[in-house]
């Protein structure tokens, strides 16, 4: 790209408040951070919604809206709103953001995966919260489930939202289904991909792994793409500049990794945006400001 596109992803649905004190759930709290993270150097904010008083991520459209609303009033970042909600949320629940906010950028999972979160289980002997534990576990059986059925529906209700959909891309098979739904003509190219690495269920944050996701997307959609990159964990500050100098843009955030370096919480969204930016101008990179990100995106054309 000819600027590189700097991705926060505020809050999520995978942390939960006892891994870290500076997670924010409060709507309030999760629009500070992005626009805090704007004013750091990101051209995009990707956001959840979550329960004020727990943190348990929701659906809750009322909850969006206040999350959504504070942060147009005070910022021109691009907003991409997520499709993927959290573990157990029906298809219904969680594309509902789009008639009715008609965002400019929204994620769109490209395909269905065991998304394992268990794990986290191991790290903690007591949480804050009774529904974090229970969480944890239940995705030790979940499958995150986006069936033919859905994607073909969900790219309708795309259209109709006029919104660019960012297509997340959990493994190599996400991107054949990407170029069904292409060769359908229920997306239009140019596409834009997250690649999402480092999930358990899905394709490991190395290097190898990377160059597999980007040599496919290479062969199957030509020059008909631009790309992302997400280094879920430990990963993350590797993985995204691996994507920099392969020539894709890149995720960080709380929602990804809540560390800034190893052994130390990242205080903030702002924060990991501001190392990120560091690293890409260091490698002689331009970062991109929110109307790069919407003309490189091509927002407002992808129908």
């Amino acid at each position: 790209m000819s600027k590189i596109i700097i991705t926060a992803a505020i809050t999520g649905g995978i942390h939960t408040p006892t891994m870290s004190p500076y997670l924010p759930y409060k709507p309030d709290d999760i629009a500070d951070q992005a626009i805090e993270a704007a004013e750091a150097g990101a051209a995009v904010v990707h956001i959840h919604a979550r329960e004020p008083e727990t943190g348990k991520p929701t659906p809750d459209l009322d909850i969006f809206a206040r999350i959504v609303e504070r942060i147009r009033a005070s910022s021109d970042v691009l907003i991409c709103i997520t499709t993927g909600g959290g573990a157990g949320q029906t298809v219904e629940e969680r594309t509902a953001v789009l008639p009715r906010f008609k965002p400019e950028l929204a994620s769109f999972n490209m395909g269905s995966i065991n998304f394992g979160l268990h794990p986290l289980l191991d790290r903690y002997d007591k949480f804050e919260h009774d529904w974090e534990p229970e969480w944890l576990e239940f995705s030790r059986s979940w499958v995150f489930t986006n069936t033919f059925k859905d994607l073909e529906g969900i790219c309708r209700l795309f259209k109709a939202s006029g919104t660019k959909p960012e297509l997340e891309i959990y493994d190599v098979g996400h991107l054949y289904n990407l170029k069904y739904l292409l060769d359908k003509g229920l997306l239009k190219a140019p596409v834009y991909l997250q690649f999402v690495t480092g999930i358990l269920g899905g394709i490991a944050a190395t290097p190898y792994d990377l160059m597999t996701l980007h040599q496919t997307a290479e062969r199957l959609l030509g020059n008909n793409y631009k790309w992302s990159v997400i280094g879920a964990g430990k990963d993350q500050f590797k993985i995204c500049t691996m994507g920099a100098l392969l020539g894709g843009s890149c995720r960080v955030g709380l929602e990804d990794n809540l560390y800034l370096s190893k052994g130390r919480l990242a205080k903030s969204n702002a924060e990991q945006v501001a190392k990120m930016k560091g690293i890409v101008e260091t490698l002689g990179f331009e970062t991109a400001l929110p109307h790069d990100a919407r003309e490189i995106l091509g927002i407002g054309k992808a129908w």
